[in-house]
């Protein structure tokens, strides 16, 4: 199972890290648009703080820009590209090319077809939405889609990535649903290791018990 940080921006990417069970990062326009740096400058900070994979989404028109915006990203992320593409006639398309080059994700899938389609394009990691679908498609099919994902790309060596994962509650539903790639925000993160009753525990035992350094 993996935990990733969905966010561009470096000072929590470098506190994720810190924390020590945080190595990879998921990226797109609208995080990079939120950095507060160039995105070339802000892709090159995360790739010296992440030692694992960093998802950089194209956002190219056509297959031409697509392709020379990918050798960019190349350039500056090396090996810990993932490339992210969305899943449109184009992206899949797009997704056929590049995948034989980089490790790509398609990215914004809902539907079973869709993670199929992207698999059978060499998509290494299939990305779908898991609090956006419980909003957005018609009643229990957002709550159903993570399961169908996972049964579909079952022993196909496509992995599927839960992002828009909103709190600790929806992790846990992503990773019950068979998922093991698990993205969410910094503040969303950072909750998961919290708890009042672990707390407490430990206050009990400063209360009463001693130590090596007590």
């Amino acid at each position: 199972m993996q935990l990733l940080l969905d966010s561009a921006i470096v000072n929590e990417a470098r506190q994720a890290v810190a924390w020590g069970w945080v190595k990879s990062a998921t990226t797109n326009p609208t995080l990079l648009a939120q950095s507060g740096l160039p995105p070339a400058q802000t892709l090159q900070e995360l790739a010296g703080i992440l030692p694992g994979q960093i998802f950089y989404q194209l956002t190219g028109g056509n297959l031409d820009e697509m392709r020379l915006e990918a050798a960019k990203a190349y350039d500056i992320l090396g090996a810990k590209m993932v490339l992210k593409i969305p899943a449109t006639p184009l992206g899949f398309q797009a997704t056929a090319q590049l995948s034989t080059e980089y490790p790509c994700a398609v990215t914004s899938i809902f539907t079973p077809a869709q993670a199929m389609t992207a698999h059978c394009a060499g998509a290494r990691y299939a990305l779908y939405y898991h609090n956006r679908a419980k909003r957005l498609m018609p009643a229990g099919q957002g709550e159903r889609l993570a399961a169908e994902l996972v049964q579909v790309l079952a022993g196909t060596g496509t992995e599927v990535v839960a992002a828009s994962l909103k709190s600790p509650e929806e992790i846990v539903e992503a990773r019950r649903a068979g998922v093991a790639m698990l993205s969410a925000k910094f503040e969303v993160l950072s909750l998961l290791p919290q708890n009042k009753f672990s707390e407490q525990a430990v206050q009990d035992f400063k209360e009463t018990g001693c130590g090596l350094l007590n």
